[in-house]
């Protein structure tokens, strides 16, 4: 079932995509798999970009279909009961307006229960500091797809060290470039190469 989500993602066939996802929501299938197939999808349309098969058109009509799909999906996740499991401000930093990865990552993780703050895309580091004052989050996810975004996350964490906050928050990245010298050159906690790993971080620190 995932597989048929992915390549009718890939197809870009709207309709198909959102007939499929209603119609296995009122089977009962699990709302995580669906979520699964449309990630995959998106990454085989990624790879096919790369590829120069797909061009920038064929990339923004992917991403709204993913999102009209992920909004069908929201209501049926399981949601936490009681008191959240932890607090998680998350973000694409500033210069980077991609958010595919951060929205998949903001969804699984509301999933297992957490109350999580998007602060959407091009994120300065100070937006970032504010809100976790004023949220008392002790994780932060900083996403980015271009290169230029490994300096916002270092500043980003400079900020967060600077407002006195660096001891009560991890901080994690992630997106397409980023590996383990990113994450030592911005001095992040740790990196995740996709949106599962990084709810595995998060129960790590959290103790979720």
């Amino acid at each position: 079932m995932g597989a048929g989500l992915a390549s009718m993602l890939l197809e870009l066939d709207e309709q198909g995509v959102l007939a499929e996802v209603r119609a296995a929501l009122e089977r009962g299938d699990d709302p995580i798999s669906l979520v699964e197939g449309l990630r995959e999808g998106m990454s085989q349309v990624g790879q096919r970009f790369e590829d120069k098969e797909y061009f920038l058109s064929e990339l923004i009509m992917s991403a709204e279909i993913f999102k009209e799909a992920i909004a069908e999906i929201e209501p049926h996740l399981a949601k936490g009961e009681g008191q959240p499991k932890g607090i998680i401000v998350v973000g694409t930093v500033k210069g980077d307006i991609h958010d595919i990865g951060k929205n998949i990552v903001a969804t699984l993780l509301r999933c297992e229960g957490y109350d999580v703050h998007d602060l959407g895309v091009d994120v300065p580091p100070e937006a970032f500091t504010a809100k976790l004052k004023e949220s008392g989050a002790s994780l932060v996810a900083l996403s980015g797809l271009l290169t230029l975004a490994f300096d916002s996350m270092k500043e980003t964490v400079e900020s967060i060290a600077e407002a006195g906050l660096r001891g009560k928050v991890k901080v994690i990245i992630g997106g397409g470039p980023v590996n383990d010298k990113v994450a030592e050159y911005s001095g992040a906690d740790a990196f995740g190469t996709d949106a599962a790993q990084a709810v595995k971080l998060a129960n790590g620190y959290l103790g979720g």
